[in-house]
């Protein structure tokens, strides 16, 4: 598979310069990063999970976006010390995530759902802040502040097994931040909410990092991150392919270099047509006879600038000339991620 690294590398160099509350360079402030991820790598057995990713945070709400597989999940993992890198380094506070300390500094609210089903929501969050060490008057407080914050102090009597996947979010919401930590790790915490639940999370997620909270965001649904941060990591295959605001993404994709396979019926008449576009600078055919019928199919290589105009032109154009394509996809590693979510789609059809 053909990539672009240099185009790739420097992509992601700018981006990081711009103010925001991610960057891949040394904070300017006096305390260590909130969070610091230091060229980390993590395999489990031959496969690699994430590959030399470097990330900070000093504040603000990020979101983390990425197919399955991208390796979201492990770099959450890593950042709230379950698992510990291959190779690299992740800190919270300066404080190796591994230690105690830094888990002190944590709260996580995981993507997958493990209760204990027969336990109220309420009994549920008092036992994880008895587990952090709280005295049985502070896990009382603790837990009803909690609940009342995520919107379940009226339904916190109700067996957890009981509960609708949007309580249950919110139970979990809840526990993580019983030890009002410095950075929130939050996987997918919008899935299985309705729209007014949504907005009222998305409220609380704003208060939070308004006093102060540092969260880090883990979606594949980037139209719901845009409605709380422009600020985001974009990862592929084990890398952070770009980070930063969305504007500033989306404006250097479009001077960035980008390879495009395209299986098409009537391929040469398909590659006339894209070579007259102003957008299009190399193209390459390899034509083939379909066996089941007199058409001719292939598949071209195509080379283009600007992909959000590249690809509205060449959606207009195959309604246009009713061209039938049955395969598209971005070649480059990295841009095939960032394609995927601000173009709307997976990189591929």
């Amino acid at each position: 598979m053909a990539t672009s690294e240099p185009a790739t590398t420097a992509l992601r160099e700018t981006v990081a310069a711009a103010k925001g509350p991610i960057s891949e360079s040394a904070s300017s402030e006096s305390r260590p990063p909130v969070l610091l991820f230091e060229q980390v790598s993590k395999w489990y057995g031959p496969v690699l999970g994430v590959n030399h990713v470097s990330l900070q945070l000093t504040g603000g709400i990020t979101g983390l976006v990425g197919a399955n597989g991208a390796g979201k999940s492990t770099l959450l993992k890593l950042a709230t010390g379950q698992i510990r890198p291959g190779l690299g380094r992740v800190t919270v506070r300066g404080i190796d995530a591994w230690d105690w300390r830094a888990k002190r500094l944590v709260g996580y609210c995981p993507d997958i759902d493990a209760f204990y089903e027969e336990m109220t929501g309420r009994v549920f969050v008092y036992t994880m802040a008895r587990l952090c060490g709280f005295s049985r008057r502070e896990a009382n407080e603790r837990t009803e502040m909690v609940l009342q914050r995520v919107g379940m102090t009226d339904r916190a009597d109700r067996k957890l097994r009981g509960y609708s996947k949007g309580m249950r979010q919110r139970i979990k919401l809840a526990q993580a931040l019983l030890n009002d930590p410095e950075l929130l790790v939050l996987d997918e915490p919008l899935s299985g909410i309705d729209p007014i639940g949504r907005q009222e999370l998305l409220k609380l997620f704003r208060q939070l990092a308004e006093q102060g909270k540092t969260l880090l965001i883990s979606s594949h649904e980037l139209e719901e991150l845009e409605k709380l941060t422009e600020h985001v990591a974009i990862m592929a295959r084990g890398r952070i392919a770009a980070v930063g605001t969305l504007q500033q993404i989306r404006d250097l994709l479009d001077d960035m270099p980008l390879t495009v396979r395209i299986d098409a019926d009537q391929p040469r008449t398909v590659a006339k047509l894209l070579l007259a576009s102003p957008d299009v600078v190399g193209l390459d055919l390899e034509a083939k006879q379909v066996r089941r019928t007199d058409e001719i199919g292939g598949t071209l290589i195509v080379r283009a600038r600007n992909p959000r105009r590249f690809f509205r032109d060449f959606g207009r154009l195959t309604l246009e000339e009713h061209i039938e394509v049955r395969h598209l996809e971005a070649l480059d590693d990295s841009t095939h991620a960032i394609l995927g979510y601000l173009l709307g789609g997976s990189g591929k059809t």
